[in-house]
């Protein structure tokens, strides 16, 4: 039985952990619109928690703590038990924590090494990158969900992005010319945002750090920075310090790697003439 179909409702695991969030959030008198806003996420997410219509996330789980200031990190500690007893969604280890994380974030390093990442896609070239990996079906309704989290763009807390892209990424012709003329133009437009620090490593650049693979640090205000790893079977976060140093030294070594802000932008126009 998949994840979806799955009733929750006869999981005591699931049950106390609804329960226990139900009864934190009456306590302090908040609805759970409140909550959610407080969190960062949807009233829904939050009544299908607590209706056990849905298994809790790590991310929601050290955010409650975190709320409630929870030192014996309750919410975590269930959540972990949630896991052991495999009761956890079959959807993409960590991508569902990841969307959590990434509406809280002020500061994001990407490194962008086979595919654009998802905040700098158009609707076309996101439908040709999911085409790879969802069902007929599904495509159209991951595609809005893509569009829905470039949202972020248009709120008060993020403060920068730097994003770095292998020219390998823009060279390949995802969803043809037409596909890509319109990806890389939206990327010029995007880098005339002060708050977008584009760069390209390019491809005469041969050996680099960046052959390890794709990666994103998201920084926060009010938590540590953390690490998210996108691999072929799953997705994973890091958040010893030492992984999180490890990974912001090859950011910039990357980053070292990779042309000027100006000379990328020249690059882009380069390849839209190329195209």
């Amino acid at each position: 039985m998949s994840a979806d179909t799955c009733d929750f409702t006869r999981d005591p695991l699931i049950r106390a952990y609804a329960a226990l969030l139900r009864s934190y959030r009456e306590s302090t008198s908040l609805s759970r619109a409140k909550l959610a806003e407080a969190l960062g996420c949807s009233p829904g997410w939050i009544e299908k928690l607590e209706t056990c219509e849905k298994p809790p996330s790590e991310a929601t789980s050290d955010d409650l703590d975190t709320f409630f200031k929870l030192q014996t990190r309750t919410f975590h500690t269930l959540w972990a038990e949630i896991k052991k007893e495999g009761k956890q969604p079959a959807s993409p280890p960590g991508f569902h924590e990841y969307v959590l994380r990434e509406r809280r974030v002020s500061t994001l390093n990407i490194f962008a090494a086979m595919v654009l990442h998802g905040l700098f896609q158009t609707p076309a070239y996101a439908r040709e990158a999911l085409a790879t990996s969802r069902a007929p079906e599904e495509i159209e309704e991951q595609v809005a969900a893509r569009m829905a989290r470039q949202e972020i763009f248009q709120g008060q807390k993020l403060a920068q992005i730097v994003i770095v892209i292998d020219e390998g990424v823009l060279r390949r012709p995802t969803g043809g010319i037409a596909v890509m003329k319109e990806q890389i133009l939206h990327l010029t437009t995007m880098a005339s945002d002060p708050r977008i620090a584009l760069q390209i490593v390019p491809l005469s650049k041969g050996a680099y750090a960046g052959t390890m693979g794709a990666f994103t640090m998201l920084g926060f205000d009010d938590a540590p920075e953390v690490v998210y790893v996108e691999g072929h079977t799953g997705e994973q976060f890091f958040h010893d310090p030492r992984e999180v140093r490890a990974h912001t030294l090859r950011f910039n070594l990357i980053r070292a790697a990779a042309l000027s802000a100006d000379q990328s932008l020249e690059l882009l126009h380069a390849i839209v003439e190329d195209l």
